[in-house]
């Protein structure tokens, strides 16, 4: 059987769903297995064991051609997020499995159906995710966390990247799209502490989130030898290299907090309170620390006006310090922290 996985959007939501081509492996006999993703975020799935090929679209794409990507063979289409464009491409080119949940108005369009609310929140996304596998009349297992696979030669070369800095490594991720964000001068003061007391640190974002974070750095004659700045110069192969010789990661509740944890570094990530971003459904599956202030879970978002949108600035400088200090050199699992 050819089965296609379909999540065509972030980083992290790539990541937790390779539980299900890891448990596709395992449970169905010479199963080959695809992802449908985004060309931003296929890179992350070379080399992995369980990923025998992977197309990408984009989301604005005309229909004409995502529906050519559910040609060619394919059996099964998973859908672990209901894009009605793609299902009705997938309806179109005539998949004979197309498993999708049963609870948008658009769910006709599937012929497999699960009907489990995700917006209760109440499991790890990657455990809906392998839920869906229910549609192939197969029981999901226990989730196995997710892990990458960086080459030898990727590793030196991510390994040179911190050349001349001190150790321990950290890398601070000051970006991040689908969650609210630490203040960017907060960034550059953990970082600005951490290289005071010896620690080498590596800043890392996109060209846009270098653009966002530029008016907040000092002066170059100003900023610490112990910090490199690798904003907007990475590819996402050479981001997974530098996190992967990295002692620690600090980031927001963003992509490169579960490449971390896929690739066994600890991570150290902020949480905002909103109930879409529940740490329960979205915290990285490995070692580290989660830090979350110790306010009400709110719906949404609605700015100035809440009474707690001063939220994350709640998070000091120093709470992140002491959380770094405490992942780094250890192996216990990942705790959540309210703060």
């Amino acid at each position: 059987m050819n089965v296609l996985i379909v999540r065509p959007d972030g980083i992290g939501d790539v990541l937790l769903s390779l539980p299900v081509a890891t448990q596709l492996r395992q449970l169905v006999p010479g199963v080959k297995v695809e992802f449908l993703t985004s060309p931003t975020v296929a890179p992350l799935l070379q080399y992995h064991p369980d990923v025998d090929g992977v197309r990408t679209i984009r989301l604005t794409d005309p229909l004409a051609e995502l529906r050519r990507a559910f040609s060619q063979g394919v059996e099964a289409a998973v859908f672990l997020k209901p894009f009605r464009r793609l299902m009705w491409a997938a309806w179109l080119a005539r998949v004979p499995i197309r498993i999708a949940t049963g609870y948008r108005w658009y769910s006709i369009l599937a012929n497999q159906r699960i009907y489990e609310h995700r917006s209760e929140f109440s499991k790890h996304e990657s455990v809906y995710n392998v839920e869906m596998l229910r549609g192939l009349g197969v029981t999901p297992q226990t989730v196995q966390p997710p892990a990458l696979f960086v080459t030898e030669h990727e590793r030196a070369i991510g390994a040179s990247c911190w050349a001349n800095l001190p150790s321990p490594r950290v890398v601070v991720h000051p970006g991040g799209l689908s969650a609210r964000r630490w203040r960017p001068e907060r960034y550059r003061d953990l970082a600005v502490k951490l290289a005071e007391i010896g620690y080498g640190v590596m800043l890392t974002g996109s060209e846009s989130e270098q653009k966002q974070f530029e008016p907040y750095l000092l002066p170059a004659p100003q900023i610490p030898a112990e910090i490199k700045n690798g904003m907007g110069q990475l590819s996402l192969r050479q981001l997974m290299a530098v996190i992967a010789n990295a002692h620690v990661v600090v980031s927001g509740a963003t992509g490169p907090a579960h490449m971390a944890a896929a690739l066994g570094i600890p991570t150290v990530s902020l949480f905002d309170p909103r109930r879409n971003n529940l740490p329960v459904r979205w915290k990285p599956l490995g070692t580290g620390v989660v830090l979350r202030p110790d306010v009400p879970t709110c719906d949404k978002c609605i700015g100035e006006v809440c009474s707690y949108w001063d939220c994350l600035d709640r998070v000091t400088v120093d709470t992140v310090m002491a959380a770094v200090r405490q992942v780094i050199g250890t192996a216990s699992a990942l705790v959540v922290h309210h703060v």
